[in-house]
This record gives C-alpha cells, structure tokens and sequence, in this order.
C-alpha cells in the first residue's frame, strides 16, 4: 500500500520528506539480496571471462548470453508472472539493472532488451500482443530492439520521416523508413517501430517480425565505446506489418516513446551505479597493489581523496535512485488500489516521477563519468592500456550521457515538467517561491544553533530549495515566455535541482539508516552524507549567481545575492579529515562497502 508519507513527483521542492517513508538500499530483504546473487554470479561467471568475445561481436553469442540470462528469469524480473515473469516491484527491477550495470557492454544490450525492446509491449499492448510476445521476451527465445532515432531526428523524435501506409485490401500497413543507432539491431527478433501513417502529425508505434521481410541492415557501426553490443542501422523497404500489429492507438506513438524514455531514464542511473561501483573496486585493488616511493599508492593522501570522491558520489546517486523506485512503487500500488489496471498504473506511475528520472539520468550518467575518469588516473599509465579493466569502462561509459535524451535535454525537461506542473495545478511552486521573495525583504531569522547534525542538514537542504524557487520564480516572472530560449539559466536552475534533490537523498538515507544503528555504527556514512551536502552548497552558489547575474540588476540583484549567500551558508568542516576517513575504510576492505 502506498505511503501516507510520499510525496508526490516533484513535490520535494516544496516539501519536506519523512526520512521512515524512503527505500534505502540497507533495506533489501533476502529475496532481493539473491535475486542480486544471481545477477552478480552472472555477471562474474559467463559476462567478465568472456568480454573479448562479446567486444568482438562473435556471430550468435551475445544472443546465447541473453538466453542463459533468460533460463535464470533475468530478463522478466518486472514482467508479470501469468505472462512469464517474476512479476516484481519497481525497486527490485532497479537492483537487478544496478548490479548488472556493471557487465560493460553487455549491459547496454540486456537493457534495451529487457527495458525498451520489452516494456512497449507490455505496457500498451492488447491481450494478444502480450499472449504473443512477452513470453518469448522474458524467455530469451526472441530478442528485442526498439527502432525510433533516424538520421534527422534525434532528441526531436517526433520530427520522424518513416511512414506507413495501409495496404489496399486493408490488411497490412506498409513500412518505408530508416532508423539508426538501433540497439540489439544485429539479432533482434522483434522491433518496435515508430512511423506516422500517412501525414499523421504525430508518430504510431507497431510492433514489428524480423521474418515479416522487408527489412535489411546495415553493417555493425564502429563505436568509442560499448563495443560489444549491437548497434545497426535498419531499413524498412516496403516491409508488410499486419494491422493488428499496431501498438496502442493511432498517433499515440510519441507519447509511447515518451513514457519509455522516462522508465529507461531512471534504469540507466541504475545501470550508472552498478557501473560505477565496479570502477571503484578496481581503483581500490590497483591502489592497494600499485607501489611507488616504497609504499602502495593508496596511503597517499591525492589518491585517497579520488577514492572517497568516488564512493561520496556514488552513494548519494545510489541513496536518489532508490528514494525514486519507491516512490514510483508507492504510485503504483496506490492507483492499483483504486482499480486501475497494473500496466496503465505502472506507466502513471513512473510519469509522475518523469523530472526525478531525468534528474537521476543526468546525475547517475555524470557520476559515472567521473568515476571511470578517476579510476583511469589512478592507474595512471596502466588505466590508458587496453589490457586494464578502466580503459574499457572509460569509453563504454562516455555514451550514458547522451542515451535515453542528452544530458542537456533532460536539464531542460527537469524545469520544464516542473513549471508545467505548476501551471497545471498539480504542484504550488507560486506560493512558496512568493513566499520566499517576502522572506528576502526580512530580516534574517538565525534561530537558536543547533549541535544535532541532521536538524542542521534538514535546515540547509530546506535553505538550498528557498535558493531554487528564488532564481526560478524570478526568472518565472521576469522571462517568462522568454525563459524557454534562455537555454543556460534554465541549465544553472536545474543544476541546482539535481543537487538539491540528490543532497535530501543522501540525508534521508544516512537519518533513515540512524534510526536502527548508533552514531558510531554509521560515522562514516554521517562522513558520506556531510561532505556531499558541504560541496553541493557551493554548486548551488555558484549556479544561483551565474542565473540572477543574466537576468536581474541593480538594487534587486544586490537583494536576490545576498539571498543566495544566505540560502547556501554553511558550517566549516574539515572535509579532508572526513574524506580520509571514508577512504581508510574502502582501502581496508579493498572495494566499495558502502
């Protein structure tokens, strides 16, 4: 049941959140711990050993991998159980895509299937589209691809020029088109395929047989990185799809591809983690083996900064991430228990959380980033070789930033779904933004001080949404229809939602996690939790002035500056002490332990 504590999607700008209604990943239970058992010895056991021939794309192999994976219900872990599946929540979906983020490539290709070559059908196909497909997809015995990009519309998806038309005897639509950049293309069984019928304004979505003929491809594309999964163009030259083969309704395509996106989003920051997590368990081994000057690289104080940079980064993502996909299962099951069908409940319910998925999006993908950059230069020398484990996860992980909508587009989306909720009534951001303009007049209320760690977070995490509803209610106001255009204030705002957001996670988690340990057991996530919300401060100082200073001047400016210096103040920490600390303990257990 959900609930009664959980807010709805973007209401944690406004709101506070109750530390007892967030999922922590402390909190998996035995299912979970071995469903992750699973993934984990399968990654270990049939990925790693075998990744050269995976990266050489070895005709008919990584299809035999996704089969294997099938045997053991790893690719229908969400997919309900009468249509062959394990029928499992939203936040136990996200561990299995965590801990097999961390298969490099093949990630990418067990995703796409299991994510956007599976979910359209699931989620918007008739009972017949379901009965035929989803068994066989949660199987293993079809593969699947998910076929929307082309050479002229990327992020403007809907600008599409594949077309169907309907046969003459009524029978078939008729498919003539290119996509590019597809996924799995190589051995897919089965796409989905996004084309407007006739001179539709918006995009059908149908679902499409390999052996429906028709189709040709093109060689395998030479990628920077994620070598070892299938990427391909496909043509479709006159290629017959029977007509009730078209998924959802007519001109519902776009909004299928959408809501796709938005689950696919919060995956990747998944994927992201698992990822990441494995980079840092090679930085800390090589750190601990590496010798230099006589003693092991990992006593120095600049690799012991990188290492628990690392690990800070990680868990705040990880601690967003989770907050998130329960979230999104607490939507679910309360729309369920007001009878609407699982599948129309669950796409609802992931909708809601649409900005929080392109915030974990962007902030999963650019961690990532900056561990397997980190964990190269750790290596030093050795992390450049193709023979190191980091060079591979430095290039494979370069195209999270780009996948699923760039990084850019989904700051943008981030401010854009918000106002839009606004204007829709679904979220008050007037009333509090008004609020907080008043409050700048005033005098400021210092309050009596406060020894208690988390009353003091709680107190800057709450400053730090002031600082966002100032910038954004006076750009809001001033800009208005003008703002869409100002591409980089709405990029400084969102910068400062994502961190805002991922700073309240962070806290949540370790204040959650302090209610079934003591102060020592969890000092070093107190660690965690201190430095990151310490160093999102100063991101959202910065980004705050970088905003005003664009669009506000004279007396006004002076105010809304020194609203900001007030709305991002924060006590001194002597964050190298804290880092060390966080780094000793990782060094001890030679891998991530958070």
């Amino acid at each position: 049941m959900e609930n009664k504590n959980t807010l709805k999607g973007g209401e944690f700008l406004i709101k506070e959140t109750d530390p007892n209604s967030v999922f922590i990943p402390e909190q998996f239970d035995e299912e979970q711990q071995m469903i992750a058992a699973t993934c984990n010895d399968f990654v270990e056991q049939e990925i790693l050993p075998n990744i050269e021939r995976i990266e050489k794309l070895e005709e008919g192999y990584t299809p035999s991998l996704l089969e294997k994976a099938g045997e053991l219900g790893l690719l229908g872990i969400s997919v309900p159980e009468e249509l062959g599946g394990f029928g499992k929540n939203f936040v136990t979906s996200m561990l299995t895509t965590e801990v097999l983020g961390g298969s490099y490539s093949f990630a990418v290709s067990i995703s796409a299937h299991t994510g956007i070559g599976t979910l359209p059908i699931l989620y918007y196909g008739n009972e017949t589209q379901k009965q035929n497909y989803i068994p066989k997809l949660a199987s293993g015995e079809w593969k699947a691809a998910y076929c929307l990009t082309e050479p002229g519309s990327g992020s403007d998806a809907n600008s599409g020029k594949t077309k169907a038309v309907l046969s003459a005897d009524g029978k078939h639509y008729v498919l003539n088109g290119q996509k590019m950049w597809i996924t799995n293309g190589g051995f897919a069984d089965v796409y989905t395929v996004f084309a407007k019928i006739d001179n539709d304004e918006n995009l059908s979505a149908f679902i499409v047989e390999k052996t429906f003929g028709g189709i040709s491809l093109n060689p395998e594309e030479k990628k920077m990185g994620i070598k070892g999964s299938s990427t391909r163009q496909v043509f479709f030259n006159d290629c017959k799809v029977p007509v009730e083969n078209l998924l959802g309704e007519r001109q519902e395509g776009f909004k299928i591809a959408l809501n796709i996106l938005n689950i696919g989003r919060v995956k990747l920051a998944g994927a992201a983690i698992g990822g990441a997590k494995r980079a840092i368990n090679e930085s800390v081994k090589y750190a601990n083996e590496r010798e230099q000057f006589g003693r092991s690289i990992s006593k120095y104080g600049a690799i012991k900064y990188k290492i628990a940079e690392q690990a800070i980064r990680v868990y705040a993502s990880e601690a967003a991430t989770y907050r998130c996909s329960q979230n999104i299962d607490d939507a679910i099951s309360a729309l369920v228990g007001e009878g609407m069908d699982k599948q129309k409940a669950t796409l609802e319910g992931i909708r809601q959380f649409a900005a929080e998925a392109a915030i974990l999006k962007v902030h999963g993908s650019e961690v990532l980033d900056y561990v397997v950059d980190e964990s190269v230069q750790i290596f030093g020398g050795m992390g450049y070789s193709a023979e190191a484990p980091v060079e591979r996860a430095y290039r494979d992980a370069r195209i999270n930033r780009i996948f699923e909508g760039t990084n850019e587009i989904n700051r943008m989306l981030i401010v854009d779904m918000l106002l839009k909720k606004a204007m829709k009534g679904e979220l008050d951001l007037m009333g509090p933004a008004q609020a907080v303009a008043k409050e700048l007049m005033s005098i400021p209320d210092f309050g009596a001080a406060s020894d208690d760690v988390f009353e003091l977070a709680h107190v800057q995490i709450k400053n730090f949404k002031k600082a966002i509803l100032m910038v954004a209610g006076a750009a809001a106001q001033k800009l208005m229809m003008q703002l869409a255009k100002e591409q980089e204030i709405l990029m400084n705002i969102s910068d400062m939602i994502i961190e805002a957001y991922v700073a309240e996670s962070v806290l949540l988690r370790v204040q959650k996690l302090a209610s079934t340990k003591s102060k020592e057991e969890i000092a070093l996530q107190m660690d965690l939790m201190s430095v990151y919300i310490y160093d999102a401060a100063d991101k959202i100082n910065k980004c705050a002035k970088d905003a005003i200073n664009s669009f506000v001047e004279g007396d006004e400016l002076r105010i809304m500056q020194m609203g900001v210096k007030r709305f991002t103040k924060q006590q001194p920490l002597n964050i190298k002490d804290a880092r060390r600390r966080i780094a000793e303990k990782l060094i001890t257990e030679n891998k991530y332990c958070y």
